[in-house]
């Protein structure tokens, strides 16, 4: 039987090089608990949240304040909805969709400077954070898997 070190077949990036990867990464994505951290604290977050999902899905449930900006229409809506001099934070459904971030694409396009939050709404439910449908709010009890129990952040 032949085995074969999958992980280090290909040698880590060079710490420089890691490093530039990685902070890229944050300048493009911001996580759920990040995102809920900064909305549930006092006074402006510096950044404005848009659900690029349907109609139908933004009244299954939404995050609270956010905007609704389908991503098909931000080329015609986004000017009447938004500032440029703030940052936008983008969501879709969750990490098995990209709507999320062909909305940022069309959005930096436009000249927005623009975050994808990761996980999307399906984490946002999923670590407990309150939601608005249609019919009011409502919250899911945290899930064990994504959020921590007993505690107020993962650590991370």
């Amino acid at each position: 039987m032949i085995t074969k070190q999958y992980v280090l077949r290909v040698a880590p990036a060079a710490p420089a090089e890691a490093a530039a990867h990685f902070r890229a990464s944050l300048a493009f994505h911001a996580d759920v608990s990040d995102v809920a951290a900064a909305l549930a604290a006092d006074g402006d977050p510096g950044f404005v949240v848009v659900d690029s999902r349907s109609t139908k899905a933004w009244d299954q449930g939404h995050l609270p304040g956010a905007i609704h900006l389908p991503t098909a229409l931000v080329p015609q809506q986004a000017g009447n909805l938004l500032d440029k001099s703030v940052p936008v934070v983008t969501y879709c459904w969750g990490p098995g969709c990209n709507g999320a971030t062909r909305a940022a694409l069309a959005l930096a396009e436009l000249g927005y400077r623009v975050k994808e939050m990761l996980g999307g709404f399906e984490y946002w439910a999923r670590e407990g954070f309150a939601y608005e449908t249609w019919q009011g709010p409502d919250r899911r009890q945290a899930d064990p898997l994504t959020a921590p129990v007993g505690a107020d952040d993962c650590g991370c």
